[in-house]
């Protein structure tokens, strides 16, 4: 271990060289708090804590070993070409795809199967399975992932698991007992492990999840017959990964190709598939109407895959004094003061180069020798020598800086507490400052909810009986710091509400932007700009635990996507300590809080500059358009001159 290397870093580098070992491919391996997705070659893994405990350890491992094993053994294409459209058929066949490729690891190290089994051990507590009291209660996804498990790899569920599973396993068994065969059977071949799977679900039938499939004997025939054609010409790549030493080889060159898309398009892929899944049921009584999509987007989604709010009467927007007294607030200020004390200098200096670099753009220029106008005493003078001389004016020339309003969007969920909250707090001040004297105005907006793990929204749809598709179980809570109206003077004590225990909760990125952006439409000014500082995804256990695992970041990207194409509003964006890059065009990534200050100086001077760049192309290209249109460019044309 290097001289100046913590045992935490050297913890996260030997994991992302391992797992880059283990999957065969250039994983961007990232740690972060809300971590355990994988998206293309973009892996984020929990952070573990800093003393480094031994079930976090394995548990971290378990993690980035079981997307190592995923990115190895998993053809995409061939997966949304197989997965059914049932949510519940959906669920469960994910879940023994999971089980698959884990096994072809754990089978063959002893330490990739320690290191799963705290990983299970760890999901089973977090989804609560020692809670599941009735047969009802218990996701059934889950519960077959487990018996999949056992069935395969020989590892008996975690312990409070195991009275969910058991309530299960004779009614699965005595249905779909022989379907394990085939699974373990065909555990090497994705394709045929898929048919089994379908197999499975079919055999369980489990409401009418499994309608989609009754068709599968024509179409499984035809994917048979092409399959061998090409295992004949190929060579069959997943037969060998059975048999191959290691984890063995499973249709690498199919994985290859399909790994070096980019994320963009794997999410695309993702969102058009799931579009597809959708059941079509009605709403449920009582369900909030959707104003969170964006016009046209998903238009051709069913009803029941379309992001919504279960309710939106919970939901608020309030100002920042309204949830803390004037005279917290003033001491959480004077907190925040101390704590950045340091950084005052440095960031003022960014400040100031901020403010002259948009001043330079702002530069008065005047005409002179005017009929009329202001009078100009320069050239007073030559009036004193002769009184005859007419009478000199000047005129100030329109400014070309447009008027421009900057709304500043800062995530106030759990995970930026400490420093990064600390640092965007005072960031946003002194950019709203600096703004304020080169007549930028500029409002500063934080989103959270208002509860965990769901508020009153949750209630309310237990009560209902937890019906199907509940949409986002939380409740919003979107706080004005500073409106844009608002000198800094009257808003400087209002950030330091950011600093108070119990502010930052979870956060549902997708309509906090719509918020925000539908704000700035509302503005008069000519040009907008949103700037959000985020540190992740969209978190909310609550909304996550009945929704597709990607629901709220689709919807993210969705809105994005909508706001950079078709919105006047110019977007950019700051990660903090996480990669937004793939969710953003216009985005940069900061490892230390520390440096958020000066890359949201940088980010915001550059904006202006090419704003600035634009301008002055497009007068050039007129000067050569003219040029080019006949006769001879023009010479310099003045007013007269002073004599």
């Amino acid at each position: 271990m290097a001289k100046d290397t913590t045992p935490i870093e050297e913890f996260r580098r030997v994991t992302a060289t391992t797992m880059r070992a283990v999957s065969r491919k250039e994983v961007n391996v990232a740690f972060v708090p809300d971590g355990g997705s994988l998206l293309g070659s973009e892996a984020r893994i929990t952070v573990p804590a800093r003393d480094l405990p031994v079930e976090d350890v394995s548990r971290v491992r378990g993690e980035a070993d079981s997307m190592a094993l995923k990115l190895r053994h998993h053809d995409r294409k061939m997966h949304l070409r197989r997965v059914p459209r049932g949510e519940t058929a959906r669920g469960i066949f994910e879940a023994v795809e999971q089980v698959r490729v884990e096994a072809l690891g754990a089978r063959r190290m002893a330490g990739v199967a320690d290191n799963l089994a705290a990983l299970w051990r760890q999901r089973s507590d977090q989804r609560g399975h020692a809670r599941i009291k009735s047969k009802d209660d218990a996701p059934i996804a889950d519960v077959i992932g487990l018996i999949a498990r056992e069935q395969l790899l020989g590892a008996a569920p975690p312990e409070s698991a195991r009275a969910m599973v058991d309530m299960w396993r004779a009614d699965i068994e005595s249905a779909a007992g022989r379907d394990f065969q085939k699974l373990r059977d065909a555990l090497g071949n994705q394709d045929a492990f898929a048919r089994a799977a379908r197999q499975l679900i079919r055999d369980l039938k489990l409401g009418d999840e499994s309608a989609d499939l009754q068709d599968d004997d024509t179409e499984d025939s035809k994917d048979q017959e092409n399959a061998d054609g090409q295992s004949n010409e190929t060579g069959d790549d997943q037969s060998d990964s059975s048999e191959t030493q290691g984890y063995g080889a499973q249709g690498e060159e199919t994985e290859d190709a399909s790994e070096q898309e980019d994320a963009s398009e794997t999410s695309a892929d993702q969102a058009q598939t799931e579009m597809q899944m959708g059941s079509g049921d009605e709403e449920e009584p009582g369900r909030a109407e959707r104003p969170w999509l964006p016009p046209g987007a998903l238009s051709n989604e069913p009803l029941g895959q379309q992001y919504h709010g279960y309710t939106l009467k919970f939901d608020e927007i309030v100002e920042a004094e309204a949830l803390c007294d004037a005279e917290e607030l003033g001491r959480l200020r004077n907190h925040l003061d101390q704590q950045l004390s340091h950084l005052q200098g440095v960031i003022g200096k960014l400040a100031n180069r901020l403010q002259r670099r948009l001043m330079a753009q702002q530069n008065r220029s005047w005409e002179f020798d005017l009929d009329e106008g202001m009078l100009d005493a320069a050239r007073l003078a030559r009036v004193v020598l002769d009184p005859m001389h007419a009478l000199s004016f000047k005129k100030e020339k329109d400014t070309n800086f447009r008027d421009t309003v900057v709304s500043l969007l800062i995530d106030n969920s759990g995970s930026m507490r400490g420093r990064p909250i600390t640092v965007a707090a005072m960031s946003a001040d002194i950019l709203a400052r600096t703004l304020e004297r080169c007549g930028v105005k500029v409002e500063i907006l934080g989103f959270t909810t208002r509860a965990w793990k769901g508020g009153q929204s949750r209630e309310q749809w237990l009560a209902a009986g937890k019906p199907a598709n509940p949409g986002r179980l939380n409740d919003l809570r979107h706080i004005i710091y500073k409106p844009a109206d608002a000198p800094w003077r009257r808003a400087r004590k209002n950030l330091g509400l950011m600093l108070r225990e119990g502010i930052l909760k979870e956060n549902i990125d997708g309509e906090a932007l719509l918020w925000a952006h539908g704000r700035l439409l509302a503005r008069t000014e000519e040009r907008k700009i949103m700037m959000v500082i985020s540190d992740g995804a969209p978190v909310d256990d609550s909304t996550l635990s009945v929704n597709p695992g990607n629901y709220l970041e689709r919807h993210l990207r969705d809105v994005i996507d909508w706001i950079e194409t078709r919105s006047p509003v110019e977007l950019i964006a700051i990660g903090i300590g996480h990669d937004v890059t793939r969710y953003y065009r216009k985005a940069v990534t900061i490892v230390d809080a520390d440096q958020l200050g000066g890359t949201m100086m940088e980010q915001l001077a550059s904006l202006f500059e090419e704003e600035d760049a634009k301008k002055t192309r497009g007068a050039a290209a007129a000067r050569g358009g003219a040029s080019a249109g006949g006769g001879k460019p023009k010479g310099k044309s003045g007013g007269r001159r002073a004599a």
